[in-house]
């Protein structure tokens, strides 16, 4: 087996909380950024960085075989920092994409390298009204006229990870807050600090069988008790 994995979405902002622990536990990181600019902010996490586009799909397949990685985390976004309103009504749009067609090309990628495991970023809060808390089997919000596009995004990029030829594991994350994010404060209905979310995608690495869990603060909103039962998760877990 590979001691490597492979990070598309690396300077993301839970990318570069998940790496330094990926690599404490003694894994070599290859990871992504679409920036030059951003490969040396992943060399001095000591990650070694790839500057590719997740749209372009020939490249990414050739990275990730070049990579030989056995494990592939998927943290993909394209979105604006802190939410940044003015712009999210075109990130929504993007960042749809990217979950569709990003999440294609690297399921492409991570079957062409023989991967034995993929771990997905998707989201907690895109869930239909309903009886709370959420759990990882209420149904996504797909026929709302407003959140339909992300929840439609989201379940295309979920059925895409399940039905892989390898593991796979998809991380509901909630509300992010802390370092890298924007929101010093947690938000309600369902908030993450961003440590706790990399922890998950850490612990999803090695533990937990192929499926969906729920990550996000017990306040009602949604149930993380499979991630806590399954793989260990500590919600109050920050990077040290």
């Amino acid at each position: 087996m590979s001691d490597t994995i492979f990070v598309a979405g690396a300077s993301g902002a839970i990318g570069r909380r998940l790496c330094p622990l990926l690599i404490k536990d003694g894994w070599t990181v290859i990871g992504t950024t679409r920036s030059a600019e951003k490969s040396s902010i992943l060399r001095v996490l000591g990650v070694q960085p790839v500057v590719v586009d997740a749209f372009d799909r020939d490249a990414l397949i050739s990275v990730v075989r070049e990579a030989k990685p056995s494990v592939v985390i998927h943290q993909l976004t394209d979105l604006p920092f802190a939410l940044d309103a003015s712009r999210m009504a075109h990130a929504r749009v993007r960042n749809a994409r990217l979950r569709e067609e990003g999440t294609r090309n690297l399921v492409s990628a991570s079957m062409e390298a023989g991967v034995r495991r993929v771990v997905a970023q998707s989201i907690a809060f895109a869930y239909a009204p309903g009886p709370r808390p959420y759990t990882e089997v209420s149904p996504l919000n797909t026929c709302d006229a407003e959140g339909g596009l992300t929840a439609r995004a989201v379940e295309s990029l979920e059925r895409q990870i399940l039905e892989g030829p390898f593991v796979g594991i998809v991380l509901r994350y909630g509300k992010l807050y802390g370092p890298g994010t924007g929101f010093e404060n947690p938000a309600k209905d369902g908030p993450v600090h961003v440590d706790a979310a990399a922890d998950a995608a850490r612990l999803a690495v090695t533990l937990g069988t192929e499926g969906i869990y729920n990550v996000a603060e017990e306040d009602g909103m949604v149930s993380s008790r499979k991630a806590v039962s399954d793989l260990g998760w500590n919600p109050s877990y920050r990077y040290q």
